[in-house]
């Protein structure tokens, strides 16, 4: 399931990166993704840590660890209930913010 939701994850920022002014990279590394600002500088690492069934985010300085939930079929944020793509998305908003 990480490895789908990685991939879908992956092709996502791709297109959001090929957009003008997107002020990101998006780099694929040994099944880790990462995203990489330029201005402020700064770097998000996303990778699954499958023995536990959960997608680690370390971004903002913040450790994000969202756990696989069967009735939604996708990886979900425990306590804000928020999907990888909306919770990458917010994140990479409040770093280009910043």
């Amino acid at each position: 399931m990480a490895e789908a939701a990685l991939e879908a994850l992956m092709q996502h920022l791709m297109a959001r990166e090929a957009e003008a002014g997107a002020g990101f990279e998006v780099e694929q590394e040994g099944g880790v993704l990462y995203v990489i600002f330029e201005e402020p500088a700064a770097k998000f690492v996303i990778t699954s840590n499958a023995p536990v069934r959960q997608i680690w985010i370390s971004a903002l300085s913040t450790s994000f660890k969202l756990d696989w939930d069967q009735a939604s079929a996708a990886f979900i944020l425990p306590d804000a209930g928020e999907q990888l793509a909306p919770l990458v998305d917010r994140l990479i908003g409040k770093q280009l913010e910043g």
